[in-house]
């Protein structure tokens, strides 16, 4: 005999459910408990990460939209893999009001309290390409900081710009501080009674934004502004390097920085065979070039405005344009995977073929 499933529970009392609503209090002191019960965790604990990112669960109206959805999966993965991250991929919504660009807040905070292991969260959106695939988080600029976010100063503190930062990427660190943050920041969301009273706030706040509606980056710039002294302490704005970049920046660099990179690990190839004893003197150079230099690889490209899985890009550029760069993006940065196993891309605007590498090619 086989029986039907049980029927869901769904519960009305909000004392008994799980949602953005409900402050949870004390979660360092019983994150802490948990690390005590679960000692395998703490080694190295300071600089474990969970990569968060996600997308919608229905299917994409732009009809390679899921096509390019997997590519920048496979994008992610591949650069956790490379670098020891966790990654936690989310197509539902962890509240039914919270959608678009809101929904990460909720989804953030679920992966916060599933992994307590993790010291750090870090959100990217599904159209953000890891651009560079070695380079590492410099967590220890952070060690004194919960929040890190790519941005300007000047345009956040005097121009009050709605695009003075991204929040499109960021870090944030496990923590009570957190929680608060992030409660006082989804206060400002769809699910509230208050959400289109925010959105006339945000546009006084803010004099170009040019939407009505409340959301989450104009949100983030109004706390840094009005709540400066509550927060903006605990706030890292990294403007150092392209902790995210925005693509009409980066593309047409691409070529240039892949033959740059090639002469450059020739000469420490160079360097090694001569030289033994100058090797880490030579890499440290190449560190120092690197993050100096013009010619570096970007960390991070930000698709903003192209809208990969709905086709609906900004006015300012056509899809193809969209689709020709995220391809030369995607491929650039798959080039240096499959380095490791002997070939690349045979160019940056094609995404099937590869070509087999020379045995001393530099890794």
């Amino acid at each position: 005999m086989t029986h039907d499933p049980p029927e869901p529970t769904f519960y009305d009392d909000p004392k008994l459910t799980y949602t953005i609503e409900k402050p949870i209090k004390t979660w360092d002191e019983k994150r802490r408990e948990w690390l005590r019960l679960h000692p395998s965790y703490l080694p190295g604990l300071e600089n474990r990460v969970m990569l968060v990112t996600g997308s919608q669960s229905t299917a994409c109206q732009n009809p390679i939209g899921d096509h390019l959805l997997l590519r920048y999966f496979k994008n992610k993965v591949d650069y956790c893999r490379i670098h020891g991250y966790d990654i936690f991929y989310n197509n539902v919504l962890f509240h039914p009001k919270m959608f678009t660009y809101w929904a990460k807040i909720p989804t953030v905070r679920a992966a916060m309290l599933a992994h307590p292991e993790a010291e750090w969260i870090w959100w990217v959106d599904a159209d953000a390409v890891f651009t560079d695939m070695d380079f590492k988080l410099p967590l220890q600029r952070y060690k004194n900081y919960n929040f890190v976010v790519h941005g300007w100063p000047d345009l956040i503190f005097e121009k009050k710009s709605w695009t003075s930062l991204n929040a499109g990427v960021f870090l944030i660190r496990n923590s009570q501080w957190a929680l608060d943050f992030m409660d006082v920041w989804s206060g400002m969301g769809p699910q509230t009674p208050n959400y289109e009273r925010w959105g006339e706030i945000l546009r006084e706040t803010c004099k170009d934004k040019f939407f009505p509606e409340s959301d989450d980056q104009t949100g983030l710039v109004y706390l840094l502004l009005k709540e400066k002294e509550k927060w903006a302490d605990k706030v890292y704005i990294e403007d150092k390097y392209y902790f995210e970049g925005y693509w009409m920046e980066i593309v047409e660099r691409l070529e240039n920085i892949t033959k740059k990179y090639i002469e450059i690990e020739r000469k420490a190839g160079e360097l090694r065979r001569r030289h033994a004893e100058k090797v880490r003197e030579g890499y440290s150079a190449l560190w120092e070039q690197y993050l100096e230099g013009e010619w570096r690889r970007p960390f991070m490209t930000h698709f903003t405005g192209c809208q990969p899985c709905s086709g609906t890009h900004n006015e300012l550029y056509s899809r193809q344009k969209c689709w020709d760069a995220m391809q030369k993006v995607l491929n650039f940065a798959d080039n240096q995977v499959l380095r490791s196993y002997g070939f690349v891309h045979s160019s940056l605007g094609d995404s099937s073929s590869v070509v087999p590498l020379p045995f001393d090619y530099p890794a």
